[in-house]
């Protein structure tokens, strides 16, 4: 079965790339290269979907915006 899913991917103070899947609670993972992120990125989701017996509540991708708060 295929299914689709939105992961972020940023990159961390230490040059790590960092994938988060939004839809699944704490499914993320980390890695120095991108081929390897994305391969431990479907391992999570594989593990994350077996922790929730398989039932997800997807969302719908909006957008991304790059915004700048003024923090006090």
């Amino acid at each position: 079965m295929t299914q689709s899913f939105n992961v972020i991917i940023e990159k961390d103070a230490d040059a790590y790339l960092v994938a988060s899947v939004p839809s699944l609670k704490g499914c993320h993972t980390q890695a120095k290269s991108y081929d390897e992120l994305i391969e431990r990125i479907q391992e999570a989701i594989e593990l994350c979907l077996e922790m929730e017996n398989e039932e997800f509540d997807p969302l719908e991708f909006v957008g991304v915006r790059n915004s700048h708060f003024k923090i006090s």
